[in-house]
């Protein structure tokens, strides 16, 4: 008997097990404020280092920079991942956000971690002359503010999809497969505490008269970078090697599949997560022996429609019906003796 397949368009729903994404506008809208804050905050911070002679602004500025092409790239992982599948991609241009998202981690890794390690050691080892910090104080605090309205935008979406899918707000960050939102929430996040560390340097630059503090705090500013990028880098190489869906919710597959009718095993159960709402379930399913290919057929369907009421981020169902190990055993070589 050959695979009965199941497929369809999946929704967003309140049981997805942590696996639920939030709309693709609502990210890109995320995404887009945070580019654009990150943008003019990169000049601003650039100006200020270079007339403050302070290494902790430039790194800063670097940090945005960093953070700005990570935007576009998320952007653009957006946009592509949202193509519908075709003849040439039958499963869909979703696994593509992660291949964009990971290149956005190595941006911030490179644009951002190395120039500001690179810079602290510099100033620690050959010393900056320190100019007038009052302009660079002025960068700091408004970057501060518009890095906190980034940030804010972020964690409102976060708080309202952890609230959907009924999960603690961390649980639901660390989880998600939006990586597009997570990186936007952990870059603000080390942006505002980098914004801290520079100002940190460049106090400590005035009461002490020497630039030791912020080569200081340059440094720290690049270790947070690279935690940041590990971070990101790690989520989504997880999800473009092929990451399951959570047990617990195995353990929900498994059961509605289970109790669809003349179903009598579940022998092996695969999952893959595609998308932020993209879910692929394949599962060799063994049926009652007395079933006929028509029963078999509905139970199919039957379980397909079980599995996206109560998992509506499943888009693909693959099932194939398969003799029990009893049957198997029985119909081998021995069984003709």
């Amino acid at each position: 008997m050959s695979d009965v397949t199941a497929d369809g368009d999946g929704r967003t729903g309140a049981d997805d097990g942590g696996t639920g994404g939030s709309d693709g506008g609502e990210s890109a809208f995320t995404v887009v404020v945070a580019a654009a804050a990150n943008l003019g905050i990169a000049v601003a911070k650039a100006v200020a280092g270079l007339i403050s002679g302070s290494s902790a602004m430039l790194s800063e500025a670097a940090h945005s920079v960093a953070d700005t092409v990570t935007e576009v790239m998320l952007l653009t992982a957006l946009k592509r991942s949202a193509r519908p599948a075709d003849e040439e991609h039958p499963l869909g241009h979703g696994p593509e956000r992660y291949i964009w998202a990971m290149l956005a981690s190595v941006a911030t890794f490179v644009g951002g971690a190395v120039f500001s390690v690179y810079d602290g050691v510099h100033t620690l080892v050959s010393g900056e002359e320190l100019g007038d910090p009052l302009i660079a104080y002025l960068v700091l605090g408004v970057a501060f503010l518009l890095e906190g309205y980034s940030l804010r935008t972020g964690a409102k979406q976060v708080r309202r999809e952890a609230s959907r899918l009924r999960v603690p707000d961390a649980y639901y960050l660390r989880h998600t497969p939006d990586t597009a939102v997570k990186a936007v929430v952990m870059e603000d996040s080390a942006a505002l505490i980098g914004l801290l560390l520079a100002a940190g340097g460049l106090l400590g630059g005035q009461l002490t008269g020497s630039g030791v503090w912020d080569g200081i705090a340059s440094l720290l500013i690049g270790l947070l970078l690279v935690y940041v990028a590990w971070v990101l880098g790690r989520s989504n190489a997880q999800l473009l090697i092929g990451r399951p869906l959570p047990a617990a919710m195995r353990s929900g597959v498994r059961e509605q599949l289970l109790s669809a009718p003349h179903v009598t095993d579940v022998m092996e159960l695969t999952t893959l997560i595609q998308g932020p709402r993209e879910i692929l379930i394949a599962a060799k399913v063994d049926f009652r022996d007395t079933a006929s290919a028509e029963e078999v057929e509905r139970a199919c369907e039957e379980a397909q429609a079980r599995l996206r009421e109560r998992f509506p981020s499943v888009r693909r169902v693959y099932l194939h019906p398969t003799p029990g190990r009893g049957q198997r055993r029985r119909s081998g070589p021995d069984a003709r003796r």
